[in-house]
């Protein structure tokens, strides 16, 4: 259920859909959420070279 969540938000034709019933808070509330997993993603990859690298 966790993979399954994780590619829904990752996947770039959902990153900019809205929901036409979400108030203005619930938005905001989503893209922080999906700005904070993206950089959580891209911080893990850089690790990731850094330790191959050694």
């Amino acid at each position: 259920m966790f993979i399954k969540k994780l590619l829904y938000y990752l996947n770039p034709v959902n990153l900019f859909h809205r929901d036409p019933e979400a108030d203005t808070n619930l938005r905001m509330m989503h893209g922080v959420n999906k700005i904070s997993l993206v950089m959580f993603v891209l911080c893990l990859g850089v690790m990731l070279v850094r330790w191959l690298a050694r």
